[in-house]
């Protein structure tokens, strides 16, 4: 990264940095400067003390060491050093730029011949030698004694570091000084532009708090060197005094603002997050008291608190470097420099050290190593972030991809046949509504091919050879319907046409132009004849027994379930056994006839209350427990005339299935009442049609009803089917919400049958999934099944579905089905539906004892 690059350059200028520092420290044994031995004596504050008075007085001593420093006093200091009688020196600095009033007097033979007083406490433009130090120039006019006494007096840091220069080499060294405070400035301002491009860019908020971290540690260093003084305010003595006593506690304030945020304290360590927060706030204190305190107890006070909070900065970075903090690494090396800087500057106010280069400076160093550290930590954590974003990108792209190829083939599971890989009766009625509704001025026919010899088949071969038979059958009939006149894809694409599709295990079914077709009838009936063809299986000549029925759009129907209904009407004619094929002729509908006597016995065995709940427990794969039961309706005097599907498949044609529901409802509660009675408090899951959710008052009507029922509020579960949703996705979606709302729960029925969108499926308040029994059926011999019910499982746990699997007829598939992680199951294994009595005996002899009340 470009950011990256700039930081190359930082360990060539922290090199030269280092090299002008050793350059200006002074040598003891270089020419130009000397150190003198001074005596001094303190003074009580506000004693009037007159200097030519002192000169006599005894009480004089000699300082131990050669740089006065007394820390924090409050009396005035008078130091009286002689002049050495090398005629080049001929100026005194002092190199300590925070003391109030300083009063210089040169003394020839004991008397005073020349007097000058500045300070801090002054303009700036008052000092002799405008220069971030105390200077002053003298001259010596003879040969007598000459002596320099000096009276101090200051609020802060009593340090009087004092040197005797001769003016050229002062200002030469000076210069190189200036260099050293450059390139640190340099350094601190680089870091404090780059950090805020960064900040300006990306907009996080580390970066912020690390430009005002630097800058709050850059004022804190002019302020101490005199620089700000000299160059922002030098006719404002207040400001200068102001801060210093606010740049300490500010930059520690950013310092450990900065730590928390860098660190990521509140994820890595939230104690030692309260802890920062709480020096931040007392170093906040800390900065508003110096606006009532004096000076003198400001400076102590900021002082003080600085060096507990530069510890715990130094501690933090170990701490979560231990802890496997990949940032604290940087940050332990550039704090721990600042730190251990910081805490030599703070000793050597205190007068804990003396005077030297390195305790003046220390915490200029450390700031500087501070600097570039964390500067390449800047850098190297907005690698890593990028690093991680990238990382993070691709896990997601990652994820997105398996699970795009798992929706893929739960897709193409729910559009195709499993054992043949048709398309099966849901892709098929998709492209036959499509192709109608794209040229509704075609005539299309609609044939359907029932395989009437199929089960005598598997009874004489087993399944294992039926279904090779059938897969043999299916590649035949749609290589021969590749070939025929009018023939229409149902499928299509860079791998394989499909003209076939398969409607249930015996049945096909394909589409043609009518007009095309019957213009080639030689054609039709050459493949009439291969298609009757007996199937050739290890040398054996197996018949099928296919028999065709042709529906004509639009002459027999408007939509898909119309056309294909008739054809296989057409197909069990008479007709189509006598020649293997028929059309659709009204007049030999056997079914429009005993429809209307079924509509109204049906209608009359509702009245009558003929009909009847039957129940089939669903079983705990983890416990073994009953935790449920499903009623099913059923017609006990009808049972050899209709199927149990097609009385609700009847009712939804008739527009009974109104009144039935609500019958189903009172039924399934008033039941469920009697489970209780007898001890066994199961919750109940009804069949819900989807023209019941198209009802305006259905959500009502069930809300009255469980209101009446508050027992079972939360008990009765309804079951819709997938693909039946799909028909009328918004209002389904509304509905089955109102119900939800009303203490419904709502399971999704007969799952992997069809084709829905995923996105709608989550948008259901539904809290159970029921695999279809066409997924589950050869879960033992078909790994591919096993692949997509496992995938199955996953996916509706990863949303937050329990799943049931329907149509459990082994204990070996219940056994795979528990290793897959399904929760529950629900088929013959457990036992075929029951009346309400024999599953009260069924249940006392189960093995879900337990499960019974008391």
């Amino acid at each position: 990264m470009r950011h990256f690059v700039t930081f190359i350059d930082w360990p060539r200028l922290l090199a030269t940095l280092l090299l002008l520092l050793a350059f200006a420290s002074p040598s003891h044994g270089a020419e130009g400067y000397y150190v003198p031995h001074a005596s001094y004596l303190t003074v009580p504050a506000g004693t009037d003390a007159l200097p030519e008075n002192l000169l006599e007085s005894g009480n004089w001593q000699s300082l131990r060491g050669r740089s006065p420093n007394f820390g924090y006093i409050e009396d005035t200091l008078w130091l009286r050093f002689p002049v050495p009688d090398q005629q080049s020196l001929n100026l005194l600095e002092i190199s300590y730029a925070h003391l109030d009033r300083v009063r210089f007097f040169l003394v020839e033979d004991g008397k005073i011949v020349r007097s000058v007083t500045t300070g801090d406490a002054f303009p700036f433009k008052q000092r002799p030698i405008l220069h971030r130090h105390f200077l002053f120039p003298f001259e010596r006019s003879g040969e007598g004694r000459y002596d320099i006494l000096l009276e101090v007096q200051t609020s802060g840091a009593m340090q009087v570091p004092l040197t005797l220069w001769n003016d050229k080499s002062f200002f030469e060294s000076s210069f190189i000084e200036d260099q050293v405070h450059a390139v640190y400035y340099g350094i601190l301002i680089t870091a404090i532009f780059l950090n805020l491009f960064v900040f300006l860019a990306l907009r996080e908020r580390v970066y912020l708090l690390y430009v005002l971290s630097t800058l709050g540690y850059l004022l804190l260093i002019g302020t101490l060197n005199g620089m700000t003084f000299q160059a922002l305010w030098p006719t404002s003595p207040e400001i200068q005094n102001r801060a210093m006593l606010l740049s300490i506690p500010m930059a520690l304030i950013f310092t450990l603002w900065f730590s928390r945020s860098f660190l990521n304290l509140d994820r890595a360590s939230p104690a030692l997050e309260r802890t920062v927060i709480l020096a931040i706030a007392i170093n906040s204190a800390a900065a508003l008291a110096t606006f009532v305190l004096d000076y003198s107890t400001s400076i102590r006070l900021v002082v003080a608190l600085s060096i507990p909070s530069s510890l715990l900065l130094t501690l933090l970075g170990p701490q979560q470097w231990l802890r496997g903090n990949r940032q604290a690494a940087y940050y332990t090396l550039a704090w721990g420099a600042l730190t251990l800087g910081s805490a030599i500057t703070a000793a050597n106010k205190y007068g804990f050290l003396p005077n030297s280069f390195l305790t003046v400076y220390a915490m200029q160093i450390g700031s500087a190593l501070q600097a570039v550290l964390l500067a390449m930590a800047m850098a190297v954590r907005m690698l890593q972030e990028r690093q991680d974003k990238v990382e993070a990108r691709e896990a997601e792209l990652r994820a997105m991809t398996a699970r795009r190829s798992a929706e893929l083939k739960l897709m193409d599971h729910a559009l195709h046949n499993p054992l043949t890989g048709l398309p099966n009766r849901s892709g098929f009625e998709m492209t036959l509504n499509d192709l109608m509704m794209r040229s509704p001025e075609k005539r299309f026919g609609i044939v359907v091919i029932h395989l009437n010899n199929l089960d005598s088949v598997t009874k004489t071969l087993g399944h294992r050879n039926s279904d090779q038979i059938l897969e043999l059958a299916s590649k035949h009939y749609n290589a021969v319907l590749r070939d025929l006149p009018g023939a229409i894809a149902v499928e299509q694409t860079d791998k394989r046409s499909y003209f076939l599709a398969s409607l249930d295990p015996q049945t096909f079914a394909f589409v043609v132009d009518a007009d095309v077709a019957e213009a080639a009838a030689r054609s039709v009936v050459n493949a009439l004849e291969d298609i009757r063809y007996p199937v050739d299986y290890l040398g054996m000549q197996v018949p099928m027994d296919a028999r065709l029925g042709v529906a004509i759009f639009p002459d027999h129907g408007m939509d898909a379930n119309t056309l294909i209904r008739r054809a296989v009407i057409a197909e069990g004619t008479e007709r189509a056994l006598e020649r293997g094929m028929a059309y659709y002729k009204p007049s030999r509908d056997s079914f429009s006839a005993d429809r209307l006597t079924i509509v109204s016995e049906l209608r009359q065995a509702l009245i009558d209350n003929r009909l009847a709940l039957y129940l089939q427990p669903k079983v705990s794969l983890a416990t073994g427990a009953v935790v449920g039961l499903e009623a099913l309706i059923r017609w006990p005097e009808k049972q050899s005339q209709i199927r149990p599907d097609e009385i609700v498949v009847l009712a939804e044609q008739t527009g009974l299935i109104k009144p039935l529901t609500r019958w189903v409802l009172e039924q399934a509660l008033t039941m469920r009442s009697r489970l209780l009675e007898h001890g066994w408090p199961l919750d109940l899951s009804v069949n819900i049609s989807p023209n019941n959710l198209r009802e305006p008052d259905f959500p009502l009507h069930v809300q009255r009803l469980m209101s009446s029922f508050q027992q079972h509020r939360d008990s009765i579960t309804f079951e819709v089917t997938e693909t039946s949703m799909m028909q009328d996705p918004a209002n389904s979606l509304t509905a089955l919400k109102l119900l939800n709302d009303s203490g419904i729960p709502v399971s999704i029925d007969d799952f992997g049958s069809g084709y829905s969108s995923l996105s709608y499926i989550k948008q259901l308040p539904a809290s159970e999934i029921k695999i279809d029994r066409s997924l589950i059926s050869d879960l033992v011999t078909r790994a591919e099944d096993r692949v997509i019910v496992q995938t199955t499982i996953d996916m509706c746990h990863s949303l937050g579905y329990k799943v049931v699997a329907e149509g459990v007829e082994d204990e070996t598939t219940a056994g795979l089905l528990r290793g897959m992680g399904c929760d529950m199951i629900q088929g013959f294994l457990l036992t075929p539906p029951l009346p309400f009595d024999d599953m009260l005996d069924w249940l006392s002899h189960s093995d879900s004892q337990q499960q019974k009340l008391g």
